[in-house]
């Protein structure tokens, strides 16, 4: 009974196929893959577990190595369910079904579709039901350490910390600026400067320097943000000691088709919508996206000082009140062709495009003090202006995995060009009293424009060696090229046009290239492991001043930077991890640029270009925590001392407008700065429904400008903390509370790292002149979903409650003293609508793929 039963199993095969093979037998004369699993996956609690890795192996010749190996057949994600399903398996011979979820123990199980002695009186079956497959919850893993359980929220590796932003509901529908408002280690002013341990660090996109700004990246295109204090020799050693925060663009992992659409609007109507689609089947790999964000910004600020090296002294009081009407437009389309088995060819494409048109209002009164005969003067300019800019990125890439496990080669060329345009009209009314009538007026207007454009080449091989060894080494190449024009005018009454102020003027260029090779070991010992790590960068820089023919270059050597990272796993979730590293900062565009920008006489700005890199020494030491719960304790101490410090310095110098002696905010090669300080990250899941991160920086720094001019202030200790709590409450609906605080602090050291067409506005400061006063902010968000699949969502968000979160300095030197404060965009409230949608789904097309295709996804897709 037993063989007519296999007869009749066999036949039914070969009807199944006559209408799909070719006379001639089976492809390859092997039976069709026709198998299918399915299941549903449930964590230690019994509840579902959405977008969880399912796979299946089959142990196979491989003509390569000559040996046997376990060959990836398919693989899927779970969908919100929990469940899964795997169709178009190979019927003959054991399979192997892998599971695993960050957080929990591996899963495996062998199955097989058709066996050598079936019970009797039974029919083999080739669509098997595994039923409810419950995960184990683990701690710990091979080669990081994860925080959290489920969807962890940081995860601690050698080098850097990975932080997952998929619960920041209170960025839905804004920039990264809102992203890194909730990620630990990170503090970003009201104008989105981003700081580090009281210094700027590099920003990257996907692995590679970026010239965007936070504010033109959309959140919702987001999926982890990985924090750098200490990077390896693989990564640039420019960008100064503050190391590199990293934007990890999401990325689709599913086969078939999936995306969301959208859209939220802001209280004073700004709208921003959104839709990303995803498209995976065979060997191609389709990813698009595209944002619009409106912005309504209303800024509120005041300046007081007191001009102390005048005859007569000068008291000033400066306020405006400025808005800027306009926004932007985000696009990225992405394709990744799985050449073969083992190589994966990529391409995608991002377009920027933004229009701004700031106007604002600014008082100023002028007091003449300790004089026999004081007066008083007051006057108002109206500004209106208009600022374009438009960004084009490229990026090619191949990726070849070889027969060895885990040796691979990367071939990388990334471009970035854009170009921008701005243009200002001022209106200055001068009055004797404030009130009364206008005695005289002034007209003056800004042009300006720019390009840049930047082109990075690099390559990366991995070797592994021995059982946990791996040998890294890169070579890396980047050419950037940016041109700026400003033109400053002046109206004359007398020929009723506009002159042209040639001292007040600039046309630069400037061409700068880095040149860099690495090479790291890593290494395990027991519970003990290491990663060394050289890197070595030349660079060249040459500029030049178009109208006058003034030329400045400087070619910096080769020089090397050693990296070095410890870790010691101890009993009970412990360990301890050591770095040592050296970086390099070079000063950038707008650093240089020899024009001075008066528009504004209490903030006259000029560039230096006899500017040469800072180099920075860190030490860091860390040790990690792991308690029952999962509550996690992460403290670090660490050290930095950095030479040539470059600094903005407030100076006396003549301005080339009025040929008069004035205070010149400028840049300078300070002698040395450092920051020591203290850094602890905890990480508390209370309940079910109660989760909280809590980060407190404590440190103490100094800037050491070497000038005369002004006696250095003494180091500071400053306290920067950041709370991130989340409650899931009933009737799907989840609640977060972020808040921030930052004591008193010495004013960072300002890179200006962005690209805009001119010189970007900066108050008057200097690193080594003054501190910003204490401030906090508390930004809360309430997210509620809908449909049965929480498919779609409704987020409402406030950010800084309290109209606090503001900028409130003090300056100083041997000519002034200054009290300046920012209020911008205080209790803002955003609405956000989502809806995510898609088909996980292996024959969305009805294709029949074998099991070598179905390979050769997979292995592009790791």
């Amino acid at each position: 009974m037993q063989r007519i039963l296999w007869l009749f199993a066999l036949l039914t095969f070969s009807v199944q196929l006559s209408a799909q093979q070719k006379p001639g037998g089976f492809a390859g004369g092997k039976p069709p893959s026709i198998g299918r699993l399915y299941g549903k996956i449930l964590d230690n609690e019994g509840k579902p577990m959405p977008y969880t890795s399912v796979i299946v192996f089959q142990n196979r010749f491989d003509s390569a190595t000559k040996t046997k190996k376990d060959v990836l057949i398919k693989g899927v994600i779970t969908q919100n369910n929990g469940e899964f399903n795997l169709e178009e398996l190979p019927i003959m011979g054991p399979l192997v079904l892998k599971i695993s979820a960050t957080g929990f123990k591996p899963y495996s199980q062998v199955v097989s579709f058709m066996t050598k002695k079936p019970a009797p009186g039974t029919m083999p079956s080739f669509d098997k039901d595994l039923g409810n497959i419950k995960l184990t919850s683990d701690i710990s893993q091979l080669q990081g350490v994860t925080v959290t359980g489920t969807k962890p929220l940081m995860k601690v590796d050698m080098d850097k910390k990975v932080f997952n932003v998929e619960k920041s509901i209170s960025s839905a529908g804004g920039t990264a600026t809102d992203v890194m408002k909730n990620v630990p280690s990170v503090n970003v002013d009201i104008d989105g400067n981003m700081t580090m341990r009281n210094a700027t660090p590099q920003l990257y996109i996907d692995g590679r320097p970026t010239t965007l700004t936070l504010d033109q990246i959309p959140a919702d295109a987001i999926e982890s943000v990985e924090v750098m204090t200490a990077p390896s020799a693989k990564y640039d050693a420019s960008g100064g000691g503050a190391g590199i925060v990293n934007i990890v663009l999401k990325k689709n992992r599913k086969t078939g088709y999936n995306g969301n659409l959208r859209a939220g609007v802001d209280k004073r109507g700004g709208f921003n919508g959104g839709a990303d689609f995803n498209l995976r089947q065979g060997k191609l790999n389709l990813t698009a996206s595209g944002m619009i964000n409106q912005m309504r910004d209303r800024t509120t600020g005041k300046t007081d000082r007191y001009d102390i090296s005048s005859d007569p002294d000068i008291h000033t009081l400066q306020e405006n009140t400025s808005k800027s009407n306009g926004g932007f437009m985000f696009g990225r389309l992405g394709a990744d062709y799985f050449a073969t088995n083992r190589t994966t060819l990529s391409v995608s494409g991002i377009r920027v495009h933004g229009s701004f048109k700031p106007s604002s209002i600014l008082d100023i009164n002028t007091d003449t003090l300790f004089s026999g005969a004081p007066t008083t003067a007051f006057s108002r300019r109206v500004t209106a202006g208009k600022r374009v800019f438009n960004g084009t990125g490229l990026v090619l890439g191949m990726k070849h995995l070889f027969p060895h496990e885990g040796e691979e080669l990367t071939v990388d060329a990334n471009y970035f060009g854009g170009s921008a345009t701005n243009s200002s009209d001022y209106n200055t009314d001068f009055y004797n009293i404030k009130g009364g009538a206008v005695s005289s007026n002034k007209l003056e207007k800004i042009s300006g424009n720019g390009k840049m454009r930047n082109i990075t080449a690099q390559t990366d091989y991995v070797k592994p060696i021995g059982a946990k060894g791996k040998l890294e080494a890169g070579l890396r190449a980047n050419f950037r090229h940016i041109e700026n024009a400003n033109y400053n005018y002046l109206f004359n009454e007398t020929s009723d046009e506009y002159d042209l102020t040639s001292g007040n003027t600039s046309n630069y260029k400037n061409n700068e290239s880095v040149y860099a090779a690495y090479v790291t070991f890593s290494n395990s010992i027991h519970n003990f492991s290491y990663k060394l790590g050289l890197r070595g960068e030349s660079s060249k820089y040459t500029g030049e001043l178009i109208q006058t023919g003034q030329k400045f270059s400087n070619s910096y050597p080769t020089s090397l930077f050693p990296t070095i990272f410890l870790s010691q796993k101890f009993k009970h979730d412990q360990e301890v991890q050591l770095s040592a590293t050296r970086r390099i900062n070079r000063p950038n565009f707008f650093q240089l640029i020899p024009f001075a920008d008066s528009t504004d006489k209490l903030n006259i700005t000029k560039g230096n270009p006899g500017l040469v890199p800072e180099f920075t020494q860190s030490l860091e030491l860390s040790y990690l925590k792991t308690f029952k719960g999962n509550h996690t304790f992460l403290g670090s101490v660490y050290y930095k001392y950095t030479d040539n410090t470059i600094t903005s310095y407030i100076d006396r110098q003549t301005d080339p407008t009025t040929g008069n002696t004035a205070l010149i905010n400028t840049f300078i090669n300070a002698k040395g700065s450092y920051t020591t300080g203290a850094e602890i990250t905890v990480q508390n899941y209370f309940t079910k429904w109660w989760d909280m991160s809590t980060n407190i920086n404590m440190y103490n720094s100094k800037v050491d400008a070497g000038q005369t001019a002004v006696a250095n202030q003494k180091a500071l200790w400053s306290v920067f903390g950041k709370l991130n709590s989340n409650f899931k409450l009933p009737a799907a609906m989840e609640l977060q509370l972020t808040a921030t605080y930052q004591s008193k602090t010495n004013l960072p050291i300002n890179t200006n790292n962005g690209f805009g067409g001119g010189p970007p506005g900066m108050e008057a400061q200097s690193s080594s002149q003054g501190y910003i006063r204490s401030f906090y902010g508390i930004d809360l968000a309430l997210k509620k979903s809908f449909l049965k699949s929480k498919a779609l969502s409704a987020t409402i968000a406030v950010s800084d409650i309290f109209r606090s979160r503001k900028t409130d300095q003090y300056s100083y030197s041997a000519y002034f003293t200054q009290n300046y404060t920012r209020l911008r965009n205080p209790q803002m409230i955003k609405l956000n609508i989502a809806y995510r949608f898609g088909k996980i789904d292996a024959s969305l097309f009805k294709r029949k793929s074998s099991g070598a295709g179905n390979q050769g996804m997979m292995d592009g897709m790791q």
